[in-house]
């Protein structure tokens, strides 16, 4: 009876698994939000209770918070703005250089190794091409509906409309003081990698837009922002930012010792603040085998694309956390674990 009944569950788990993963495929329009906004909310949950002790209503602190988030959002708007300012007023004098890289390239490959290109369009004509056009009146107008989504929950995840330590409790602990224990350690841990994670990001844009001014390379301020969020995808994060910057470089700067010392420095900084100092600020408990962060990042990026890999390692530290409350499952979170931090 008891082999029978351990049959059924393997074939269940079998059942139940691919179900989940198609669900959450699917639903990812509902998903991504929700779960973004729990990391939103986690990273104001500080202010949140500091302002409950000085009884401060509820309502009131929401708002505080949502208008901080919105002042966050300004800034970052402003930037966006400011960049593509920039970009627009000096496009045809970068695209002209580019051009006639372009063009060297090409004749350097055809003289070289016989490679040959066929005439293409205009690099500003494909992209207001009416099929590119309509992409990305596609992409904003999903990129608004799940940013009020994400709103919308944050402010259920604030007013604690969606209680994650009761959910714990009722639905996979079902023990009154592991679900505590085990919520306030999510709960920190999570917080704390939200801000590292953040300023470790903040301080990559911002050196790196640095790095662009001091080599007088176009377009500082958007290189700085691009950095900064490209940041926040471990790993390959910092590998597309270098590279993407180095090809600009290229086009920007002659192909001398400038260049050499740009890339180098640009790389440098990624090392720094993502090899270094990250990894001492996060501390030990936040050790993830490389292999499990790949694998992750893979998983993640299929399900839900670059929202995916934004939220992968702190999705893999919330499984990490409850797999160790576990016997069973204790095997799994260890190999979860490296025997130092791996972030990158």
């Amino acid at each position: 009876m008891l082999d029978q009944r351990r049959t059924t569950n393997i074939l269940l788990l079998i059942i139940a698994v691919p179900l989940v993963f198609y669900l959450l495929k699917i639903l990812s329009f509902i998903f991504i939000p929700l779960i973004f906004s729990m990391f939103i909310a986690l990273l104001f949950l500080p202010i949140m209770r500091w302002l409950s002790r000085r009884n401060i209503p509820k309502v009131v602190s929401i708002i505080i918070v949502l208008l901080l988030v919105s002042i966050g959002l300004k800034i970052g708007v402003e930037l966006i703005q400011l960049s593509s300012r920039q970009i627009l007023a000096n496009n045809t004098e970068f695209l002209s250089k580019a051009e006639l890289k372009l063009a060297d390239l090409k004749v350097y490959l055809f003289d070289n190794f016989g490679i040959e290109f066929e005439q293409e369009h205009s690099f500003i004509g494909q992209f207001f091409a009416k099929d590119n056009l309509g992409s990305t009146l596609g992409f904003l107008n999903s990129f608004l509906t799940g940013l009020l989504m994400t709103v919308f929950f944050v402010v259920l995840w604030l007013a604690e409309s969606i209680n994650v330590h009761k959910l714990l409790n009722n639905t996979i602990l079902k023990r009154k003081h592991t679900s505590v224990k085990t919520f306030m350690k999510i709960e920190n841990d999570l917080i704390k990698f939200i801000k590292v994670k953040f300023l470790v990001s903040a301080l990559t844009g911002l050196f790196t837009g640095l790095m662009c001014v001091f080599f007088d390379v176009s377009f500082p301020i958007f290189w700085g922002l691009f950095a900064f969020a490209i940041n926040f995808v471990q790993m390959v994060g910092s590998f597309i930012s270098v590279i993407l910057l180095s090809i600009f470089a290229f086009v920007e700067l002659d192909p001398t010792s400038t260049l050499f010392f740009f890339i180098v420095a640009i790389s440098m900084v990624q090392v720094t603040f993502g090899a270094i100092l990250e990894p001492i600020f996060m501390g030990k408990s936040f050790s993830i085998n490389v292999i499990a962060v790949l694998v992750m990042l893979m998983f993640w990026g299929f399900l839900w694309g670059i929202p995916g890999l934004i939220m992968a390692i702190p999705i893999t530290v919330f499984i990490k956390i409850i797999l160790e409350q576990f016997e069973g499952t204790k095997l799994i979170a260890s190999l979860l674990s490296g025997n130092e931090s791996q972030f990158d």
